[in-house]
């Protein structure tokens, strides 16, 4: 399993349903999320040892399937173990933005269904260990 240096990284998302993680000063690969549908977007946590995932089924089949079924959800999964911690719902439509705010006390995900939506992290969120 490769060392996760303290940073700076670099996270990708890819249609083949898995986000990578690389060195950034390097470009050398460290970590792999796996997930069972296509990734359109990932940010790294800053104050925490996570990354967040979003996409969903392609749009093309949006429309055929519930949204339920779409895996909209924006996925936390823990930087260095690479498990799936969390999932968070409320697009209606594939996931293709996120970020994290420069406090640090919230996240944005940005969907195909045209919503821009602000999650602000509970309290709880920063007592949890990395």
């Amino acid at each position: 399993s490769a060392r996760v240096s303290s940073g700076p990284w670099l996270s990708l998302s890819f249609l083949d349903m898995t986000s990578r993680l690389y060195d950034a000063r390097t470009l050398k690969f460290l970590k792999e999320y796996q997930t069972e549908r296509p990734v359109n977007a990932a940010v790294i946590s800053p104050n925490t040892d996570h990354v967040l995932l979003g996409g969903g089924q392609e749009a093309a089949s949006v429309t055929t399937t519930a949204s339920s079924s779409g895996k909209f959800e924006v996925r936390f999964f823990h930087k260095i173990f690479e498990d799936e911690i969390a999932q968070v719902k409320g697009h209606f439509g594939p996931v293709n933005a996120l970020a994290i705010q420069p406090g640090c006390k919230a996240y944005a995900s940005g969907g195909e269904d045209g919503f821009v939506r602000i999650h602000p992290f509970p309290e709880a969120y920063f007592k949890l260990q990395s």
